[in-house]
C-alpha cells in the first residue's frame, strides 16, 4: 500500500469486525455526553489545542470537511503560536498541504482575545470555553491528560496521531475511549488511511480471505529529515531547558515517542487493520548514525522492528529519516492467495481502485461530524491506541536491545516519560538509548 507523501505524516476477519474497525463504523449512543445536533442544521463549535502547523491544519481541515462549524477558541503553549495560528486561518487565501483548496472560510473563525489561552492550562481553559468540539494537536506527550479532561467534560474529541508516548499513556487513552463509548461521545483520529476509499476498499477484500490466509507483510516509512519541513527552531538566550524542547519537541522522546511513533504509526495502523489486531510480540533495533548533534535531542534516526500476530504472521517495519537515501513508504500485506497494497490486489482475484479520490485529511473530519450529528458517535479510540502502542513497542524493544511481549508491556511496563515538572524551567535531557545498557521499564 505504497504512497508518497508529501508531508509530515492471521485472524479470521466478518466483515462486521471489519465495520467496526474503519471509518464506516459508528459507536453505540451512550448517555450523558455532549450537546444534541440536528441533522446539518446545528452549528458545531470548535476549540483547537495545539496551534503549531498540524493544528492549523487540522482545524481547517475540519471547517472544509462539513458545513456550519465555526472555530470559536484557541490554546497553544506558547502565545506566538496562536498569534500566528489566528493570523493564519483569518486570511483568505493560503492553501495548507493537507487542505484540497485554498482556505476560504476565515467568516467561519469566530475567536476573540477572551478565547485564546496559553500556558501548560490553556487545554482546560478551551474545553470549558463552550466548544462541542475539541480537536488535539499539541505534541503527543500530552494527548492522554487532554484526551481525558475533554472526555470527563462532555465533549466530542478529534485527536491527531499518536495519540501517547509511552505504555502509562496508552492505558490512559483506552480508558478515555471507553468512557467517551459510555458518554456517547465521539472520538476521531488523524489516522486518515482509515478514511481513504483506496485503503477501505483493499483492506474489506483482506478481510473479506480475497487474499487467503495472512502470512507475513512489510510496512515503511523511511524518508528525509522532518527538519526541512521545519521542524528546528534555534534555541534562544530567553528560552529554558524546558521551552526549548517543547518547541522543538520531535527530537525529544518524552514529547514525541521518537519517530518511529509519531511518524510511522501511520503504517502499523494500516497492517494492525488488515490483520483485525494487534501484535503480541516486537524485536527491533535502531540507532542514531547521522543526525548526533545534541540540539536533535535524544532520537534515534532510524529503526527495523519484527513484529509477531497471534496467528504466527511476521511483519517487517522499517522507519529511517536520513536525508540522500531511497525513500519508500508503504504498506504491503502477503496472504496464501495474493499481495495487498494501497488501492490494489495481486493474485487470483486481483483488484484495482478506481472510485472516488477524496482527500482523507478531510475526509476524517466529515465523518466525525456526520457520526456527531447522527447521534452514532464514531469512536477510534482504541484502535489508534492499539497502534500508537504496537510503535511504542517497536522502540522499547530497539532501545533496550530486548524482544518485547505485548502484555507485558501493556499490563505490566511502568514507563512513563512524564517530567518532573511542567513549568518553563530546567529540564536535562534524558540520555540516547543504548541497546543493552537502557533498563526495561
Amino acid at each position: 500500500m505504497e504512497r508518497r507523501a508529501t508531508h509530515e505524516s492471521g485472524q479470521a476477519i466478518s466483515r462486521r469486525r471489519f465495520m467496526q474497525g474503519s471509518a464506516l463504523s459508528m459507536a453505540a449512543l451512550g448517555l450523558g455526553g455532549g450537546r444534541l445536533f440536528a441533522a446539518g442544521s446545528d452549528t458545531i463549535r470548535v476549540g483547537l489545542i495545539g496551534c503549531g502547523s498540524r493544528g492549523m491544519g487540522a482545524v481547517r481541515n475540519c471547517v472544509d470537511a462539513a458545513p456550519n462549524v465555526e472555530i470559536v477558541a484557541l490554546g497553544d503553549l506558547f502565545k506566538d503560536r496562536i498569534d500566528t495560528c489566528l493570523k493564519t486561518i483569518k486570511t483568505n487565501g493560503e492553501k495548507d498541504w493537507s487542505s484540497s483548496a485554498p482556505w476560504a472560510h476565515a467568516d467561519k473563525v469566530k475567536v476573540t482575545p477572551e478565547t485564546c489561552f496559553t500556558g501548560f492550562e490553556a487545554y482546560k481553559k478551551v474545553i470549558n470555553s463552550g466548544v462541542d468540539l475539541v480537536i488535539l494537536a499539541t505534541s503527543p506527550h500530552f494527548r492522554p491528560m487532554h484526551l481525558k479532561a475533554a472526555i470527563e467534560a462532555g465533549k466530542h474529541v478529534f485527536m491527531e496521531k499518536p495519540v501517547a508516548v509511552d505504555p502509562v499513556g496508552i492505558r490512559s487513552v483506552l480508558a478515555s475511549s471507553e468512557l467517551a463509548r459510555q458518554k456517547g461521545l465521539a472520538i476521531g483520529a488523524g489516522t486518515q488511511r482509515r478514511h481513504d476509499p483506496k485503503y477501505v476498499e483493499v483492506i474489506k477484500r483482506v478481510h473479506n480471505g480475497e487474499i487467503g490466509e495472512l502470512v507475513a507483510g512489510q510496512c515503511y516509512w523511511v524518508q528525509g529529515w522532518v527538519r526541512q519541513w521545519g521542524f528546528y527552531s534555534e534555541r534562544q538566550p530567553q528560552w529554558t531547558d524546558m521551552e526549548t524542547q517543547c518547541r522543538n519537541w520531535y527530537y525529544y522522546t518524552w514529547l514525541s515517542g521518537d519517530h518511529i511513533v509519531e511518524q510511522h504509526v501511520h503504517n502499523l495502523d494500516v497492517i494492525n487493520w488488515a490483520m483485525g489486531t494487534h501484535p503480541v510480540m516486537a524485536m527491533g533495533m535502531g540507532g542514531r548514525e547521522v543526525r548526533i548533534e545534541p540540539e536533535f535531542g535524544n532520537i534515534y534516526d532510524h529503526f527495523a522492528v519484527e513484529y509477531e500476530y497471534p496467528n504466527g504472521a511476521r511483519i517487517l517495519s522499517m522507519a529511517r529519516q536520513i536525508a540522500g537515501c531511497t525513500e519508500r513508504i508503504a504498506e504491503r500485506i502477503v496472504g496464501a492467495k495474493g499481495i495487498a497494497m494501497e488501492g490494489a490486489i495481486e493474485g487470483a482475484r486481483a483488484y484495482k481502485y478506481d472510485g472516488p479520490t477524496p482527500n482523507p485529511y478531510e475526509q476524517e473530519h466529515t465523518d466525525l461530524i456526520r457520526s456527531i450529528r447522527n447521534g452514532r458517535p464514531l469512536n477510534e479510540g482504541k484502535a489508534v491506541a492499539e497502534s500508537t502502542m504496537t510503535a511504542i513497542l517497536g522502540r522499547m524493544s530497539a532501545y533496550t536491545g530486548r524482544a518485547m511481549k505485548w502484555d507485558w508491556a501493556m499490563k505490566s511496563s511502568k514507563l512513563d516519560l512524564t517530567p518532573p515538572r511542567y513549568e518553563l524551567g530546567d529540564l536535562p535531557v534524558g540520555p540516547v538509548a543504548v541497546p543493552g545498557k537502557t533498563p526495561l521499564v
